[in-house]
């Protein structure tokens, strides 16, 4: 078993055997922190620095959350496939352990490639950050688009719903007796939906500005799914930040507007139109799934900016906007009254 200090024998025993870490050589391993769904390692060697990521079978959250430890080699393939049609996107991925569900990867400095979301929540608002993530998501859906062997290659129903649907849409519909029916609907819906080669879980936090290129990461969820459900995932994280960072309002909302147009300009594979009305019937319900699911943001702990997100996205949910900007509005709206309050 591992440590709070050391990892799974297992692990070390991977690193060898795929030549990583000769025996005999030296190697810490120290735990990074940050991740829910996975222990995660950087291992110092003498001549490198890498990274390791082991699958957990039971999330480290407060309700109770158990998820396919498989997931980790769909993300495994999914940083091959962005690193072949975007370099530069991703770490490097070095080694697969499928068994074990580990991988290694290069591991990318934080003084060179700070957090999305540190900065984000650091009032370090930058438009040109969202165009350049929304660009490459957008480039990356629309080269999965192209590829015949995906859709059988990330065939990953039963782990997207555990570990994206029925945590986020079904769980908060337990709490929204009201919503319930909706939220089930929405989340039957999306996981019909089969178009693209979705990352899951494109979130400020599993980005990384970097210099040259932003690098994503933790793509655990990667499922051949509706490519919606990323563009919203990521929208949300601007509407919710307006919460404790708002004196950067207008600028979040220009970011979410921002990434809105860059996205939908790449969509060549299906009308905008009707991938934008899907991703605005999914934001309503992912915005109060972070308050009220499995998974909430934990900067928004006040009860009372808890419930203007839930009166905000209530009436969403259950009218089903057509356009993104529908949703900016009517947030922007409420932070309005309650800034005039």
């Amino acid at each position: 078993m591992a440590t709070p200090y050391a990892p799974d024998p297992r692990l070390v025993d991977f690193l060898r055997a795929s030549g990583l870490c000769p025996a005999g050589s030296d190697a810490t391993w120290t735990p990074l922190t940050g991740g829910v769904s996975s222990d995660i390692w950087r291992v110092d060697l003498p001549d490198r620095r890498l990274c390791v990521k082991c699958a957990l079978p039971k999330l480290k959250v407060a309700r109770d959350w158990h998820a396919p430890t498989a997931r980790n080699t769909y993300e495994w393939a999914w940083i091959q496939f962005a690193s072949a049609h975007a370099p530069g996107c991703t770490p490097q991925p070095l080694a697969h352990d499928r068994e074990l569900g580990a991988f290694a990867m290069e591991f990318i400095p934080p003084d060179t490639h700070p957090v999305w979301k540190d900065q984000l929540l650091a009032g370090q608002v930058h438009i040109d950050s969202a165009r350049r993530v929304a660009r490459i998501l957008g480039h990356l859906h629309s080269a999965s688009t192209r590829l015949a062997e995906l859709p059988s290659r990330f065939d990953s129903d039963d782990i997207f719903y555990p570990i994206r649907l029925e945590p986020y849409l079904v769980a908060t519909g337990e709490l929204h007796s009201d919503l319930k029916s909706r939220l089930n609907q929405i989340a039957d819906e999306t996981l019909a939906t089969h178009i693209a080669l979705v990352h899951g879980d494109v979130s400020p936090k599993n980005i990384l500005i970097g210099p040259r290129a932003p690098v994503f990461l933790d793509a655990e969820c990667a499922w051949f799914g509706d490519p919606a459900f990323d563009l919203a995932f990521c929208l949300n994280h601007f509407l919710l930040k307006c919460i404790p960072q708002r004196a950067h309002t207008h600028r979040l909302l220009e970011c979410f507007s921002i990434f809105t147009e860059a996205y939908l300009a790449q969509v060549d594979w299906e009308a905008p139109a009707e991938l934008e009305a899907r991703a605005a019937r999914l934001l309503p319900a992912l915005f109060l799934a972070r308050i009220d699911g499995k998974s909430p943001v934990e900067y928004v702990s006040d009860e009372a900016d808890r419930q203007r997100v839930r009166q905000a996205a209530r009436p969403l949910i259950k009218s089903a906007p057509t356009r993104l900007a529908q949703v900016a509005a009517a947030w922007r709206e409420a932070l309005a009254c309650a800034m005039s309050t």
